[in-house]
């Protein structure tokens, strides 16, 4: 192995990064999002996958990594890492953001103890159609017909101050690893380069990475620790090949099952209808069934050539009732 070989952020974030020592580096990724210094000075236990965000199944959380952090002013940063797809992301976001804001104030507190909550969401997954690989939203209050920006009267230590709803609501990041592939030139793409590659500069100046140099080496672990990182990466290259080797087929037989709805009902309905109708409908039920049979088929070529039964699981998301059907 390389001497600068270095773990994927997505296992460090479950494996290392709650450990208050490496701080530096969750601090560097924060750090050149906002533009401005940060420190953390508290990672917050975790409580119960359910009650963080009603995650139901224990393939999504293998697929995830959930992390909260605190600065200096009290404000929250809610880390999350993903995988494979997630069906209403958006709406699981909000329900994130929501639990994280209730769950840091006390019974009887006043509302001026809601503190700001920074959602950053890193996806290894294909989220919507867009150009870019970062996008950030906030809230603001525009005005209809004059269409300017709502301030919030607020007081503050007996001070009435003037605050905008940005300073206040929270705010996303939503990072799409797979869309970087370019040079990496600025501190925010050389992080960028790293979370989808693993790779670090060993010039880097950039915040979090010079920690991540020292902090994350592969040869540094323990050998257990070692080979749990090399099934963990395993794990991703089968998912990733059988969920592409699945959405080749459920598109070709989509299209076929889609030819022949399409025609059938185009007598009926109308050649131009019945075409568009059955195109759509042949096609999404071509592609779950395609995946449904692919990733069993997948599955018991895996058993055949030896691969352990935990990393047929994890990367295919199957249960113990469903491989003990495949032996």
């Amino acid at each position: 192995m390389a001497k600068d070989k270095y773990v994927r952020f997505d296992w460090a974030a479950k494996r290392m990064l709650r450990n208050k020592a490496n701080f530096g580096v969750l601090e560097g990724l924060i750090t050149v999002l906002l533009g401005q210094k940060i420190q953390i000075v508290e990672a917050i236990k975790m409580v119960s996958v359910q009650q963080i965000d009603m995650v139901r199944d224990v393939q999504d959380y293998r697929n995830r990594s959930f992390f909260l952090a605190k600065d200096l002013h009290g404000e929250v940063f809610m880390i999350e890492l993903h995988v494979v797809r997630l069906l209403y992301y958006y709406e699981r976001i909000l329900y994130g953001v929501a639990k994280s804001i209730t769950e840091h104030i006390q019974l009887g507190d006043k509302y001026d103890k809601v503190k700001k909550v920074y959602s950053i969401s890193i996806l290894y997954f294909d989220l919507g159609k867009g150009a870019d690989y970062l996008y950030h939203g906030q809230t603001t209050f525009k005005g209809v017909h004059t269409g300017d920006t709502l301030q919030i009267t607020t007081k503050e230590k007996d001070i009435i101050e003037m605050k905008t709803p940005e300073q206040i609501f929270p705010e996303y990041f939503l990072i799409r690893v797979n869309e970087f592939n370019k040079m990496a030139t600025t501190p925010l793409e050389e992080w960028l380069d790293y979370l989808r590659s693993g790779h670090i500069k060993d010039d880097t100046t950039a915040p979090g990475l010079q920690d991540a140099r020292r902090q994350l080496q592969y040869m540094q672990m323990p050998r257990e620790e070692q080979l749990s990182y090399d099934r963990h990466l395993d794990a991703i290259m089968i998912q990733n090949d059988i969920i592409s080797t699945a959405q080749k087929e459920g598109r070709a037989e989509g299209r076929a099952e889609g030819r022949a709805e399409g025609r059938a009902e185009g007598r009926a309905e109308g050649r131009a209808e019945g075409r568009a109708e059955g195109r759509a409908e042949g096609r999404a039920e071509g592609i779950a069934i395609g995946k449904q049979e692919a990733t069993l088929s997948n599955a018991k070529a895996l058993i055949e050539k030896g691969v352990p039964k935990d990393i047929i699981m994890q990367a295919l998301g199957l249960t113990d009732e469903q491989m003990q059907d495949l032996y």
